[in-house]
């Protein structure tokens, strides 16, 4: 990482949302660089001039490391590393979100998969199992009945990982197709969307559509708070709406992607935009 320029984008994939970011610095002047996750490494120590560091890593163990390490060399890193480790275990997103006040699924934590089946008969079916660390809905499994989670959590037993043997329950939300994603930055919801989807798992990723959602007081106030809960800075809310019309906080991703979004917006808001103002607050890069 150089030392002369005070602004990094720190990300070992440059997917749609990082080309957006780099084209804003890009057109705006702004000195940047970007940094390959994959070949940076840091000698502990101090890094010099203290630059703003823009974490868009993909891996979460990776994402985490590289902020610790650049916080301790007295870097500014968005998002911190305590934002991340937060925003990346489901578990702890979710006790941060209930300490909070904030609605979310009912839900509960296991640490054996024998213990996980225990639960189920309190927590009810259907139910939904995760695992504690992952995006896209991939190892997502729904719990119609005790038949499957015993089938389910017999795989889950026999995984090598003491981490993926400890089992992330939620309750299931009969959700109307949908859920809702908000793009957080800087203690603003910038917009949100209805992502859509005949699966019931509605991540893009997965095939989803986005299409604009109005930002209601009520959308923009319960994301903002739930991006502050996890004291994330730029952040991506899922919202899911329950068969009475409330409206619960179900995940806050601290890397969030925001391509769906950014074409169901057209050119009336420019997300990347919004993230690089938020970073100019943090530190004033020169121009090129």
């Amino acid at each position: 990482m150089s030392r002369t320029v005070p602004l990094a984008v720190l990300a070992s994939r440059v997917r749609a949302s990082e080309k957006h970011i780099l084209e804003a610095l890009g057109r705006r002047r702004i000195a940047h660089q970007h940094v390959d996750s994959r070949r940076w490494w840091h000698e502990l120590g101090d890094l010099g001039p203290r630059p703003t560091v823009l974490n868009r890593e993909i891996g979460l163990a990776r994402a985490t490391y590289a902020a610790h390490a650049l916080e301790s060399a007295g870097a500014t890193v968005v998002n911190s590393a305590r934002a991340t480790e937060l925003c990346g275990d489901k578990w702890r997103t979710s006790a941060a979100l209930a300490g909070a006040g904030l609605p979310t699924p009912r839900t509960a934590l296991a640490l054996t998969p024998e213990a996980a089946l225990t639960a189920l008969e309190t927590l009810g079916y259907p139910a939904v199992v995760k695992p504690l660390q992952g995006s896209w809905g991939r190892l997502v499994a729904a719990l119609p009945d005790r038949r499957t989670a015993e089938t389910v959590l017999e795989y889950v037993a026999a995984l090598p990982s003491p981490q993926a043997r400890i089992v992330y329950l939620q309750e299931w939300i009969a959700k109307p197709g949908r859920d809702i994603r908000v793009v957080v930055v800087g203690g603003e919801a910038v917009a949100a969307t209805y992502r859509r989807s005949e699966d019931w798992r509605t991540n893009v990723a997965r095939g989803a559509v986005s299409e604009l959602c109005a930002l209601t007081p009520d959308i923009a106030k319960l994301a903002v708070s739930a991006a502050q809960a996890v004291e994330a800075e730029i952040a991506g809310v899922d919202l899911i709406e329950d068969g009475t019309g409330a409206t619960l906080v179900l995940e806050v991703n601290h890397g969030v992607e925001f391509s769906g979004l950014q074409q169901a917006l057209g050119d009336t808001v420019s997300v990347a935009d919004r993230i690089v103002d938020h970073l100019l607050t943090k530190e004033h890069p020169c121009s090129a």
